[in-house]
């Protein structure tokens, strides 16, 4: 199921910050009360591979996300002891120190298994039952959500995919482009490009001048 166009799961879940304290977050509220932008992006697991490469390249863009009033949430179904345990390995070591924004445990993985984007799926077994199979944990997806829960981009990526952030830094900057002016951001458009309005006039001249 896509959530593109519609609120993001209203759902309570555990989290940790660099420091080691617990809390719940509720981003769907959270973007709503704080009047932000959320980005949320799930990895599979800690203590991994291509993860660590992925927190630590959010990390490094950190501060543009804050510019862009967007908060910054990593998510895996790890608990949260692994999740600090990682946090307080050392980046030479495969580690994620340094990493600052939340991370969210979903262990019970109700949030994950509502955006439908765990590696499993479910099996009859003649003596048993419903088993699963697969890791059962995330792929690679990733929710910007606007200032009203709703979400205006997610995408997924296969296990051995990192992602390209800046892409993200790109969309956060039309949507908002958008929000703030009402046109419409064409292919490939950046922040101070030309964007159109929404008309057959305005992709005319758009296309008479690109």
């Amino acid at each position: 199921m896509s959530f593109t166009g519609k609120n993001f799961p209203n759902i309570t879940v555990d989290a940790i910050d660099y420091l080691g304290d617990n809390f719940t977050i509720n981003l769907f509220e959270k973007a709503q009360k704080e009047n932000k932008k959320v980005l949320l992006f799930w990895y599979p697991k800690d203590f991994t591979f291509v993860c660590p490469t992925e927190l630590h390249a959010f990390q490094d863009l950190a501060a543009e996300f804050e510019k862009r009033n967007t908060i910054l949430v990593g998510a895996s179904c790890d608990s949260a002891e692994v999740h600090f345990a990682w946090l307080n390995t050392s980046k030479d070591n495969g580690g994620i120190e340094g990493v600052e924004y939340p991370l969210i445990a979903d262990t019970n993985r109700n949030l994950s298994s509502v955006l439908g984007i765990l590696e499993m799926k479910e099996v009859e077994h003649p003596e048993y039952g419903t088993l699963v199979e697969g890791s059962a944990v995330s792929y690679r997806a990733t929710y910007l959500i606007d200032e009203t829960g709703k979400v205006f981009h997610e995408s997924v990526n296969d296990m051995p995919l990192g992602r390209n952030v800046k892409e993200y830094i790109r969309l956060i900057d039309a949507y908002t482009h958008v929000q703030k002016h009402g046109e419409v951001c064409p292919a490939n458009w950046e922040e101070g490009k030309e964007a159109m309005s929404a008309t057959r006039d305005g992709v005319a001249s758009y296309l008479s001048n690109n």
